[in-house]
């Protein structure tokens, strides 16, 4: 179904058939009301949960989507299986849209940022969205090599519908709805909080650019995945939980793993980023500017400077403006207007703002640049407009 925009233009609508199933999954549980809850059926909903969340961690993300170790082909595909049966998409439609998600993480351009899309979107809402629907497979072209995952990115449910047949026989209508029914939802919502409640709520170690957080909860429901502030300042991590008390049992299990050579070469981050005295690269160092420029208002201190200035002297600075173009920093960063705050205020306002970082005065340079541009930019337009 689509709605229409006040523009007349067809909007996304997140409410289409492809959400019916997830809303039956939920419905679903409330079976358990007729099946009842067996101790047969409780304990393969937790092991399901453990089995699956692993999957999702090692699998999807720290491997399909980041490639933070490798493996051979039979493993490889039972990761894919084992994560496909949660009924969270393709492998190659998940690792694909992840891997957009870091290029664009947070801006206008993420698939889920709550900053721009709200929590609720963020945490499900996107995955139904009808933009969403098709695996960008360009992304993910080193995985879509393999045949055995195209067979599992057609037939995408297959792995679900084979393992609630295997509940069904090993323990019955209770092994179905409370084995995998249950442990499907809850496995849903411990990955969905990791792209909404952990760009909400935690603590960031490191300056990423993005909203990304610690979050040691998460990281007890994930097995390690909500350390998302550390995998985000270095995304091709095996481990996550970068101190010693950052609980992170998908590492746990995948360095025993590597000691019988199931995976290898699990690469870990630089000493330079678990001391945190790494330099940003300029994607990072840009978006972190953008985000301290953004608390200053450009627009009432270009009216500030309009009020300051008589006539001819506002006249000469948005005629200077308008020949420098795109070179408003060289104009306005010679004047010295009291209007514009100091370069000490944009350093205090970035203290503020972000963790530790070496690369502090970059992002306050920068920041402040984008400012005056964004104010000349301002004073330009009120020289246009007619009295």
């Amino acid at each position: 179904m689509k709605t229409q925009s006040g523009t007349g233009v067809a909007t996304d609508d997140i409410v289409y058939p492809a959400a019916i199933p997830f809303v039956l999954v939920h419905l679903g549980c409330f079976a358990a009301i007729w099946t009842g809850v067996t101790w047969q059926a409780a304990a393969l909903c937790v092991a399901l949960y453990g089995v699956r969340i692993f999957a999702i961690g090692a699998g999807y993300h720290r491997y399909f989507s980041h490639r933070a170790y490798t493996t051979g082909r039979l493993f490889q595909f039972l990761l894919a299986f084992l994560a496909q049966s949660t009924t969270q998409k393709s492998v190659l439609w998940w690792g694909a849209k992840h891997r957009h998600h870091h290029a664009y993480s947070d801006t206008i351009h993420d698939v889920h940022s709550p900053r721009h899309k709200g929590f609720v979107y963020s945490h499900i809402g996107w995955i139904f969205a009808r933009k969403h629907d098709k695996a960008d497979l360009g992304k993910i072209a080193d995985f879509a090599r393999y045949p055995e995952l195209m067979l599992l990115h057609r037939f995408e449910q297959a792995p679900s519908v084979l393992l609630a047949g295997f509940c069904f026989l090993v323990a019955g209508w209770p092994g179905l709805v409370v084995g995998f029914l249950w442990s499907t939802v809850l496995v849903y919502h411990a990955t969905f909080c990791i792209n909404s409640l952990a760009h909400v709520r935690g603590a960031k170690r490191y300056v990423t650019g993005d909203d990304s957080r610690n979050n040691w909860l998460l990281a007890v429901m994930t097995m390690g995945e909500g350390w998302h502030n550390n995998h985000h300042a270095y995304q091709s991590s095996a481990r996550q939980g970068f101190r010693w008390w950052e609980f992170d049992p998908t590492y746990y299990i995948l360095k025993s793993l590597s000691w019988v050579r199931v995976v290898r070469d699990l690469k870990a981050p630089p000493e330079s980023v678990l001391r945190n005295e790494h330099g940003l690269g300029i994607k990072v160092i840009d978006r972190a500017a953008e985000q301290l420029a953004a608390n200053f208002n450009s627009e009432r201190i270009a009216q500030a400077i309009s009020s300051a200035l008589h006539g001819p002297e506002l006249t000469a600075l948005q005629e200077a403006l308008s020949r420098a173009h795109h070179r408003a920093t060289e104009v306005l960063g010679g004047l010295h207007l009291p209007q514009l705050p100091t370069r000490d205020e944009f350093l205090a306002e970035a203290k503020a703002m972000f963790a530790r970082t070496r690369s502090l005065d970059d992002i306050v340079d920068r920041a402040y640049e984008f400012l005056l541009t964004s104010v000349g930019s301002h004073l330009t337009v009120q020289a246009v407009q007619p009295a």
